[in-house]
């Protein structure tokens, strides 16, 4: 029997529309014309980043009130596996296919067909199917964003509903605007390194519209700490401050692997991201004491991922002398949302719309102010950035301002057209019923939350029928305590 020849190292990519798989991998070696060090950073990046969507479910289910606690650990898992799911479907072809309509992708790419080692549009650096891992991680990050925007009042079913018909309409439009070279903000030439319009603002006005569509939480027993708006103590802080750290160390690799290489600016990139995630962290704190002279893990918390949120789209732009002030202005601003949003008149308890929003709106915002011609040339590919307004090249804040106002208007628009259709589907409603909200959505989905039920004193938990510490078998419900409580 013949010998069957090694194959050849491949010397030049094939015409994309004769051979979209990049050539034959039986005769040719695909790997040839890639760096070892390039796809090595971009595949770890993608399994650190994935960790994201869980560590939301575990900071949104800290600042939840216990009795809701585990339906947003049950989200963080279903967006990881359904808008996965989803993503190879449909999601990757609608934002990145190399062939694509006037408005959007087309499917030539569902079912990642035809995604192998062909280089992506993303950089010629990485092959298609590499992009597609990575880009798996933002889609499901973003949906658990929005998720928390059903704060203990939303069902479990319409908003499942809701979140993959979001990210089809509202996400994949936005990342094809932003990340497609034939989208119309790419084209305009947008300045959004990792994902500010289709991550954060869209999820952040999405959020404002959801909790809008689903009013305000009951309250029977006048428990909240707020007169206008409900507003209760987060049932557990140190959950809260497990999943920053969580979601703190995933976005380096989130901004760093941005790049879609590995160079001087990935780390250019991580070295912006910690600074501006300590300045915003700084800046909630400092404003929070001039406040109420105390601090709170879960401000300190909320100033962190907001000077996160406020350089993912200048990581990659704006030089690392100012990237703790864009976290410490994205944060104040949020900041300053949270402190009127009473205003609004709308129980968004997590502040989606406060960090995410605004926080993203204002990021875009200080990265056309603040991008220099010399940071995306760190990549040794970018050399013919304009930089910003630093750069004297003033028409980039009117970008800048075009792409964050799309992102907010038509992420905003069209969750209310999503929500009020899906409310008025049989069997989709979207809010909880009165008895379950009040009982808790955790013990109406949930059998792990069955055995004991759990009262809080003040910070600590009570087991009915001992008063402290926790017990096995007791259902007895005890008296709730005075004064305001969860």
């Amino acid at each position: 029997m013949a010998e069957v020849p090694a194959p050849t190292p491949i010397t030049e990519w094939p015409d994309y529309a004769t051979t979209p798989t990049g050539g034959d991998v039986f005769t040719q070696d695909l790997n040839a014309l890639y760096d070892k060090g390039d796809l090595c950073w971009l595949l770890i990046c993608s399994c650190l980043c994935w960790q994201i969507t869980p560590a939301i479910g575990f900071l949104y289910a800290g600042m939840h009130r216990r009795k809701a606690a585990l339906t947003m650990i049950f989200q963080s898992l279903f967006c990881a596996c359904a808008c996965g799911i989803q993503f190879w479907v449909y999601g990757y072809s609608l934002y990145q296919s190399h062939t694509t309509g006037p408005f959007i992708g087309d499917l030539s790419l569902a079912g990642l067909h035809n995604v192998l080692a062909y280089p992506s549009l993303a950089n010629p650096d990485i092959p298609d199917i590499l992009y597609a891992c990575f880009g798996f991680t933002f889609v499901t990050a973003t949906a658990m964003i929005l998720a928390g925007a059903m704060l203990e009042r939303g069902r479990l079913l319409p908003s499942m509903v809701f979140l993959l018909c979001w990210t089809t309409f509202v996400y994949y439009v936005l990342a094809y605007f932003e990340w497609n070279p034939s989208g119309w903000l790419y084209k305009l030439g947008v300045y959004d390194f990792a994902g500010s319009g289709p991550v954060h603002i869209a999820s952040g006005f999405s959020a404002l519209a959801w909790s809008l569509m689903l009013g305000h939480r009951k309250d029977p027993a006048k428990a909240s700490l707020h007169a206008h708006i409900p507003h209760f103590r987060p049932h557990n802080p140190f959950l809260v401050g497990l999943g920053t750290i969580m979601i703190w160390f995933g976005w380096f690799a989130f901004n760093g692997a941005s790049t879609a290489n590995l160079s001087i600016r990935s780390v250019y990139v991580v070295v912006n991201t910690n600074l501006a995630a300590c300045g915003g962290g700084i800046a909630w704190v400092l404003l929070e004491y001039a406040a109420t002279r105390k601090f709170s893990i879960i401000g300190f918390c909320s100033g962190i991922i907001a000077g996160l949120v406020g350089i993912t789209p200048a990581a990659g732009f704006v030089p690392v002398y100012v990237a703790a002030l864009v976290g410490f202005l994205t944060a104040s601003s949020s900041f300053a949302t949270v402190r009127y949003k009473h205003l609004l008149g709308i129980d968004e308890g997590l502040d989606i719309f406060a960090i995410h929003g605004v926080g993203g709106f204002v990021g875009d915002l200080l990265t056309g102010f603040f991008a220099a011609d010399f940071v995306p040339a760190l990549d040794g590919v970018l050399n013919t950035s304009a930089g910003g307004w630093w750069n004297r090249n003033w028409k980039q804040m009117g970008y800048q301002l075009a792409a964050a106002t799309t992102c907010a208007a038509w992420s905003f628009v069209v969750s209310i057209v999503l929500l009020f259709v899906i409310n008025r589907i049989p069997g989709l409603h979207l809010r909880a019923s009165e008895e379950d909200e009040l009982r808790g959505l955790d013990e109406k989905y949930f059998h792990d939350c069955g055995g004991e039920e759990m009262v809080l004193y003040g910070f600590g938990a009570a087991t009915p029928g001992t008063g402290t510490g926790s017990g096995e078998g007791s259902r007895e419900v005890v008296g709730v305590a005075p004064g305001k409580q969860d």
